[in-house]
């Protein structure tokens, strides 16, 4: 994963990536798919983002982003929600 921008949000680049199933516990995650697909994996199914898809998970939501192919969204949140502690170590940042 490649944190391109980190001005008002984050703009990743990730490719052959899925992170654990985690929970951000005190605020919403919002993605924005620029360019590619991925999905978004829920205890009860996925949602498939493509160029232009904007998702909202709800603050307590368990998911994980799964990136098969190379993708560019704008993942908006605040400053400190994706972090080591909740996604099973696999954030790097």
């Amino acid at each position: 994963m490649k944190i391109i921008s980190k001005k008002y949000g984050l703009v990743l680049q990730a490719e052959d990536r899925t992170l654990e199933f985690h929970v951000h516990e005190n605020s919403d995650e919002m993605f924005y798919c620029i360019e590619g697909e991925f999905d978004i994996e829920f205890e009860n199914g996925l949602t498939h983002l493509c160029e232009g898809d904007f998702l909202i998970i709800p603050k307590g939501t368990k998911h994980r982003p799964i990136c098969k192919e190379l993708v560019k969204c704008l993942l908006i949140e605040v400053g400190g929600t994706l972090n080591k502690e909740n996604t099973g170590g696999t954030y790097t940042g």
